[in-house]
């Protein structure tokens, strides 16, 4: 998938934010960027705000290598920035809310962003599960703000959830809709429920994949070997865990247990693993071994 910010740099905001430069801030900075917009990231400190640049600029500069932007290292670089106060997001007629999913700690900053946009400007938040309608409780303009869930890798990924509330306008819909497409990715509309599609999906294969390593069914590789081979899968739910990080799909499937019933009870291997410190990929170690 090639880029043109010649073609697309209309279709999406001229000055996008991004509040969080982690994996997935970074990423839908660097989707952003490559589609034609100027786009801050803002990070809680100057340490974080600098390993974020320099985090996004690395992907940059391996899309470029890989061929999939049509522009140069130094034209996409010039359209980032990244900050640690909350006013540069003024200016922006977007705001992408990408900070760890927990609902006291977005709640917080939504109304903390919100306070700086201006009243003609959105505002999405990228969570994975939890209540945007809840969120949207607590801001000013709720029909000006949706769900904006990436996939990780973002600039990779090829599908965008757009989560709506029952406060949503029509008009935030429709603007998502081209915003997304203008990204070269898929747009999935969903109503506001606990886990939306995917990751209600998505979390249900894997816990059932982690209670069958759990009683000695098959290995993680043979179950992910038969999602990927029989189902054509592009990768197994143990495997996408681990990357994804088993404290969050953790975090997910506490909620998602807490609000659609038993059948998301995160079996105990995972919290086992969890209390260990096996995250996945990040750790070095999960349910495959990530040390080499």
């Amino acid at each position: 998938m090639k880029y043109s910010a010649v073609s697309k740099v209309l279709a999406v905001p001229a000055f996008v934010g991004v509040l969080g430069g982690g994996r997935m801030g970074a990423g839908i900075a660097h989707a952003f960027a490559a589609a034609g917009a100027a786009v801050v990231v803002v990070e809680r400190d100057d340490d974080a705000a600098a390993a974020a640049l320099d985090r996004l600029t690395a992907a940059l500069a391996k899309s470029v290598e890989r061929g999939t932007s049509t522009e140069s290292l130094a034209a996409l670089v010039s359209r980032i920035s990244v900050a640690t106060d909350y006013a540069v997001f003024a200016g922006c007629a977007l705001v992408v809310e990408a900070v760890p999913e927990d609902l006291q700690l977005k709640s917080t900053a939504l109304k903390a962003v919100e306070e700086q946009l201006k009243p003609d400007a959105w505002l999405a938040t990228n969570t994975s599960s939890l209540s945007i309608g809840s969120l949207a409780e607590h801001l000013r303009r709720p029909e000006r703000f949706c769900g904006l869930h990436f996939f990780n890798p973002v600039p990779a990924s090829l599908l965008v959830e757009i989560v709506l509330a029952e406060q949503t306008s029509a008009e935030l819909e429709t603007r998502a809709r081209v915003w997304v497409e203008a990204l070269g990715k898929t747009p999935v509309v969903v109503k506001d429920t606990p886990g939306f599609a995917s990751s209600r999906l998505g979390v249900a294969i894997a816990l059932e994949a982690m209670r069958m390593v759990e009683e000695g069914v098959a290995s993680a590789a043979d179950i992910d070997a038969a999602m990927v081979l029989g189902y054509k899968h592009p990768m197994g739910p143990l495997r996408t865990t681990d990357i994804v990080g088993l404290d969050v799909r953790l975090g997910i499937a506490e909620y998602l247990h807490s609000t659609l019933g038993e059948r998301f009870s995160p079996p105990q291997i995972l919290r086992d693993k969890v209390a260990r410190g096996e995250l996945g990929r990040k750790s070095g170690s999960g349910f495959f071994d990530w040390q080499a």
